[in-house]
C-alpha cells in the first residue's frame, strides 16, 4: 500500500512496463544489498519497450535500499520528466536528468542494452584509478578479459559530447571502467545486467585485496586467460545468469516496504 508521501503506481501503463518497473526496483535493491550504493548518487536505468524512446530512472531523494516499483520514474532520451504522474505534482518525480548523461548515450547507441548500472565503490574507484586497470588475477576479472572498455575523466559528466566518446569507448562491450570515477555495465535484460555488475566489482574488490599484500602476483597464461573468457559465454550462460537473478532475489524479498509496490 502506498504511503501518503510515496507516489501511487501509474493505472494506465502497460504489463511490459509494469515487468521492468518491477525489475529496476528489484535491482535497485540489490545493488544495496551488496554495498554498491552511494547514497542518493549513481543511477540504474531501463529502457522500455515502444516507437519512441523512454526510459525509467529512480525519484532523486530515494535510498536504493528503500526503492519501489512506484519510485520509477519515466523520463525521454534526454531526461525530461514525461511521467503523467509528475503533471499534477512535479516535485515528487524530480530526477537527476545530469546523472542520466552517461546513461542516455549507452541507451542511445546500444539497443542491446536494456539495463545499465553505473556505480561509485571503493573497489571499483581504486581500480579505475590505477594504470593498468583491471588485471586478470582472478577469475571475475577473467570474465571480463578482452571486453572491457576504458573511459578517461573528463570531469563531471554534464557536456553531452563527451557521449561521443563514453560510447566509443565502450565499443562492443558490455563493461567499461570510468577512469578515476567508477564502473558501468550494461544488459539485455535485467539478470545479465546484475551478472555483469556482480563480477565485475568483485573482480575489483579481488584486485585491491591482492595487491595490498604486497607481494608478487602469478599471473595465468594467455592461453588460459582467453580460455576463461570464452568460457563465460557458453551456452548455457544466459540460463545460469537467470538462475543466479532469481536465487538473489531472495535477499531481498520482505513483505514490509515490498519492492513491487
Amino acid at each position: 500500500m502506498s504511503s501518503p508521501t510515496s507516489p501511487s503506481p501509474a493505472t494506465d501503463m502497460s504489463a511490459d512496463e509494469a515487468r521492468i518497473r518491477i525489475e529496476l526496483a528489484a535491482l535497485y535493491r540489490l545493488i544495496a544489498h551488496f554495498r554498491m550504493t552511494d547514497l542518493i548518487d549513481t543511477h540504474i536505468t531501463a529502457k522500455l519497450p515502444g516507437e519512441h524512446p523512454t526510459f525509467l530512472i529512480n525519484r532523486y531523494g530515494v535510498l536504493f535500499e528503500k526503492m519501489r516499483a512506484s519510485d520509477l520514474v519515466k523520463i525521454d532520451h534526454v531526461g525530461k520528466v514525461i511521467d503523467p504522474r509528475a503533471e499534477s505534482d512535479p516535485s515528487r518525480f524530480r530526477v537527476n536528468a545530469a546523472g542520466f548523461t552517461i546513461h542516455s548515450a549507452v541507451h542511445m547507441a546500444r539497443p542491446d542494452l536494456s539495463f545499465v548500472i553505473h556505480t561509485h565503490t571503493a573497489a571499483g574507484i581504486a581500480v579505475s584509478a590505477m594504470e593498468d586497470g583491471l588485471m586478470p588475477i582472478s577469475q571475475h576479472a577473467l570474465k571480463f578479459y578482452g571486453k572491457l572498455g576504458y573511459h578517461d575523466y573528463e570531469g563531471i559528466a554534464l557536456n553531452p559530447a563527451e557521449k561521443v566518446r563514453l560510447v566509443n569507448d565502450l565499443g562492443p562491450h558490455k563493461a567499461m571502467i570510468l577512469r578515476n570515477h567508477g564502473l558501468l555495465v550494461g544488459g539485455g535484460n535485467v539478470a545479465e545486467a546484475f551478472h555483469e555488475i556482480y563480477f565485475l566489482e568483485r573482480a575489483c574488490q579481488a584486485q585491491v585485496q591482492a595487491l595490498s599484500g604486497g607481494v608478487k602476483l602469478r599471473l595465468p597464461s594467455e592461453a588460459v586467460r582467453q580460455l576463461t573468457a570464452s568460457q563465460f559465454n557458453r551456452e548455457e550462460s544466459p540460463e545460469i545468469m537467470q538462475m543466479a537473478w532469481k536465487a538473489a532475489l531472495q535477499l531481498i524479498e520482505s513483505s514490509d516496504n515490498d519492492y513491487r509496490s
